[in-house]
């Protein structure tokens, strides 16, 4: 389970980055590398959304204890 704890934080810093790009230079890479609404796209989207979900469930077991 830690593999997939890693993996989703490393999607996540990802996410964040180009949502952080999207603010400062209004570039969205990811829109830019595969295209706007391509199956490629939304698959990365998709990705970053459920590691931010997984990275919910990290956050709730730091605080169970």
């Amino acid at each position: 389970m830690k593999t997939i704890h890693i993996i989703a934080l490393i999607i996540t810093i990802i996410g964040a980055l180009n949502w952080g790009m999207i603010a400062l230079f209004d570039l969205d890479l990811v829109a830019t590398l595969f295209g706007v609404r391509s199956l490629v796209t939304l698959i990365i989207y998709g990705l970053v959304g459920l590691a931010g979900l997984i990275n919910i469930g990290l956050l709730v077991d730091m605080f169970k204890d």
